[in-house]
């Protein structure tokens, strides 16, 4: 009996024990969790103030010469050597002889034509000077003026119907025109320059049989180029021939001035764009050389200019008021690259200058300042 009340005593002093061990344990543990600090982001803004701002219409292509002349052949025969090499990059000045195809064999037939003609005129002589001896004086002249190594000179001028008559009558006429077109085409042998300029293609060699038709090379004329770019047709109203447009090279080392000098009046249906065409001018440009123009459209007033980033999907930028960041409405009216142009933005306004990460309205942020933090949010 005794040692069964001993043993409950002890259980319960145990089942205390462990009861006040247990809740000892628990109470000495510590949360070691860190409490959540308030992560408050720095903004960089800007105030507005409205004003005007240019519509820059950006648009780009390659130069194209202003004057360029494709070389075809006309007549058929062997390519010779001319006063200067047939190379590109060879530079000739207007009037030299660009090709000369060798003509022997068609310049004896030309030169036998005209001796035909000129024995038919010497045959009439004596007639004219019986039948109408007051024209005869005048071709007499023509005759002593004629030399067949020169190109045939104009028929003199008939002055009543009866020298008409004679003159047809015994084939003057189309022995004359004859001779004439031979001449013509004599001339087609040998193309020479229409202006100073430089061989940008050559395809054919001394000596190469050049056929009717064939091509023959290209030369264009240095320092004057078209540049051909399409712009939308929302600001087509806003360009006019003689407008002056600002170009630079790919790499922005070289600016140049160009004008507008065509529009044209159709507007290309698959891209809903107008080809405006501009001229510039310089020493040190090439055809082909790619060049970057900004077109001056209109200038938008009561306006600002943002990065693209800093417009939502919505329309509506960022603004920051009292430390918090919300959201304002704006009416968007051009898009460029990076930019974009803004109406109803109210004067005075803080906006976030820069993307802001995560942002969202009612967000706390401070404020970024050259000398330190403008705002701070506890």
């Amino acid at each position: 009996m005794q040692r069964t009340i001993i043993s409950v005593v002890l259980g319960l002093l145990i089942i205390v024990g462990a009861i006040f061990g247990a809740k000892t344990i628990i109470d000495s543990k510590k949360d070691r969790r860190p409490r959540p600090q308030k992560v408050v982001k720095m903004v960089f803004v800007d105030t507005i103030t409205n004003g005007t701002v240019p519509i820059i219409v950006p648009a780009n292509g390659n130069l194209v010469a202003k004057d360029r002349v494709e070389l075809f052949a006309e007549v058929q025969g062997v390519f010779k050597k001319g006063s200067k090499p047939f190379k590109t990059g060879q530079e000739y000045t207007a009037g030299q002889t660009l090709i000369r195809i060798d003509a022997s064999e068609y310049y004896a037939s030309v030169q036998s034509a005209k001796s035909d003609f000129y024995n038919l005129l010497t045959s009439i002589m004596p007639d004219l000077q019986l039948d109408y001896p007051e024209h005869f004086p005048k071709w007499q002249n023509y005759l002593a003026e004629f030399d067949l190594d020169k190109a045939t000179p104009e028929l003199p001028k008939v002055t009543s119907e009866k020298e008409k008559y004679f003159i047809t009558g015994r084939g003057i006429y189309g022995d004359y025109y004859n001779v004439k077109n031979l001449e013509q085409r004599l001339s087609k042998y040998s193309i020479g320059a229409p202006f100073s300029g430089i061989l940008t293609e050559a395809l054919v060699t001394e000596g190469t049989l050049v056929r009717p038709g064939q091509r023959l090379g290209e030369f264009i004329k240095k320092g004057t180029y078209e540049l051909e770019v399409a712009v939308s047709k929302t600001y087509a109203d806003y360009l006019a021939v003689g407008k002056k447009v600002t170009l630079t090279n790919l790499n922005k080392t070289q600016t140049y001035t160009g004008e507008v000098i065509r529009l044209n009046g159709k507007v290309d249906q698959a891209t809903q764009t107008i080809t405006a065409f501009i001229e510039v001018r310089g020493d040190n440009l090439r055809e082909g050389q790619y060049l970057e123009a900004n077109l001056s459209a209109k200038d938008e007033t009561d306006a600002i200019q943002i990065d693209r980033s800093l417009l939502t999907d919505n329309d509506q930028i960022f603004v920051v008021r009292d430390s918090i960041l919300d959201l304002i409405d704006v009416k968007p009216v051009y898009f460029s690259d990076k930019k974009v142009v803004l109406k109803n933005v109210p004067e005075g306004e803080t906006i976030v200058s820069k993307p802001v990460v995560g942002a969202y309205a009612g967000m706390l942020v401070k404020v970024f300042d050259e000398r330190g933090p403008k705002t701070t949010v506890e």
